[in-house]
């Protein structure tokens, strides 16, 4: 075999999508898998609707994932000089021929084909027109070229997820070249440039599986060798509809997870195994063991299904996605957590330059105590904001249950156990442990009376991590001034 050469081609017409940043994954694991060579192509021929902007959220999306390519980005858009050369080769050969059908002649073919049930396949009376006739008419005529499909040709390919395949010549339409203002088509443009970048391998959408047969007889047409093809399941919404751009927004773009605060190798864990499959039980495996792991063979005829609630921003995404970042997460040694949750505090405003000067080790330690429970990097800005300022939200269900229930009896008992925090030295864990043991002893509480509303009062939540590392971690004056401030609620 030659070295393995492999491309993942984006539109710039929208953000890079979750099921393209997949397609961009397999090809790279595949290349790397093979000692191959990743080339990025940006297919940007739709002038109107590609932009800037959409080109550096693809190049940046990649980045962030660590898909990094060996050749590109290559701009489709300055190739079209090219692609139109190949169309007039193809014409001098007699591969294609020139269509003065206007638009609406040409649906009316299609329609008459459907009806005949020749699966659309547009054949013309220009098919016929005698070369000098042609010729003549181009002067004076607008035209297209089409391809003269071999009616009476099998199209035959193995691939390397659905297997066999085939379709007959006399099922495909003479398919348009350029277009009668000289643009060159997208089956045009992509053969050309998947051949004179010697692709070996086309690892795409099962979406493109049907425009494979039209592809084979562009490359035999133009005398090149057919590369591999390998078509992969889709990924669809619960319902088992079609992921949309339009219809699900953030969900389905990559930057969310980005900005949301996923850790890139969780999330190119997790997209990796969504429609392919290890061999075994691994759910959680490194770049290294991805690569070492990934075959063709593994990917899934079934489509994929990215779960997510819709409407339902506790569960905007797909939860087994949450869950393994959080693993990610907790892998992390304090030093790097630190590091990667930093951007998300600057952004809240809720960063200190002394969490990296006086109180790094504070920081440190905090970080690790707050992880446990939180599933991406934005939960330290979120449900870790009372640990860095004193402006935090309340839950409803927190200051009902643990303060507001029993307020008559936390009037005078909060008050009084925030007193005996003050004489606490040193005012750590263990030492904070003793005094409120000894408090509830004393009073004859049940620890949890004073404890959750403790929390309530300085998390604003009903839960989180043990309250002798809350006391230690949020420290003995903002302990004891939100204590207060809940008992003078009350």
């Amino acid at each position: 075999m030659n070295q393995v050469r492999v491309r993942f081609a984006p539109s710039p017409t929208g953000y890079l999508h979750v099921g393209g940043a997949r397609t961009a994954i397999f090809n790279w694991l595949f290349a790397r898998k093979h000692g191959g060579v990743f080339v990025l192509r940006i297919e940007d021929t739709d002038r109107e609707r590609s932009s800037e902007e959409m080109i550096r959220y693809i190049l940046d999306g990649l980045a962030w994932l660590g898909v990094d390519w060996d050749e590109g980005p290559i701009f489709q858009g300055a190739r079209a000089e090219t692609h139109r050369a190949y169309a007039h080769l193809l014409l001098e050969k007699g591969a294609a021929y020139r269509c003065f059908c206007t638009a609406g002649e040409a649906e009316t073919l299609r329609a008459r084909a459907l009806e005949e049930k020749s699966h659309g396949a547009v054949r013309c009376g220009c098919r016929d027109l005698d070369a000098k006739e042609a010729e003549r008419r181009s002067a004076a005529e607008p035209f297209a070229l089409r391809f003269r499909t071999p009616a009476d040709e099998e199209i035959a390919f193995e691939d390397g997820v659905y297997g066999s395949t085939s379709k007959r010549g006399a099922d495909i339409e003479d398919f348009v070249l350029l277009r009668s203002d000289g643009s060159p088509t997208y089956h045009l443009s992509v053969v050309v440039d998947d051949a004179e970048m010697g692709i070996t391998h086309v690892i795409r959408g099962q979406d493109h599986l049907s425009n494979t047969p039209k592809q084979i007889l562009l490359y035999r047409a133009m005398g090149y060798e057919v590369p591999f093809f390998a078509h992969l399941p889709l990924l669809l919404a619960p319902n088992k509809g079609k992921l949309s751009k339009r219809k699900h927004g953030e969900i389905v773009s990559l930057t969310t997870y980005r900005d949301r605060g996923f850790l890139p190798e969780a999330f190119l864990n997790f997209l990796a195994l969504l429609g392919w499959s290890p061999g075994d039980d691994r759910e959680k495996l490194s770049r290294k063991e991805l690569i070492r792991a990934f075959e063709l063979a593994g990917v899934n005829k079934s489509n994929a299904i990215f779960n997510f609630r819709e409407g339902d921003e506790r569960a905007w995404t797909d939860p087994k996605a949450l869950a393994l970042n959080a693993e990610y997460i907790n892998d992390l040694s304090p030093e790097a957590l630190a590091k990667t949750a930093k951007p998300f505090l600057e952004r809240a405003g809720l960063w200190r330059p002394e969490y990296e000067e006086g109180r790094a080790d504070w920081f440190r330690r905090t970080a690790v105590l707050l992880r446990d429970r939180f599933q991406t990097l934005q939960d330290f800005a979120g449900r870790g904001r009372p640990w860095f300022t004193d402006d935090f939200p309340m839950e409803e269900s927190a200051v009902r249950k643990n303060l507001e229930k029993n307020a008559d009896a936390l009037r005078g008992l909060l008050p009084e156990f925030a007193e005996r925090l003050e004489g606490v030295e040193p005012f750590d864990a263990a030492t904070v442990e003793g005094v409120s043991r000894a408090f509830w002893e004393e009073k004859g509480l049940k620890p949890g009376l004073v404890m959750n509303a403790c929390r309530a009062a300085i998390t604003g939540a009903s839960a989180g991590p043990s309250m002798f590392e809350v006391f230690e971690t949020i420290g003995r004056e903002r302990s004891v001034r939100r204590i207060r401030k809940a008992a003078a609620a009350l």
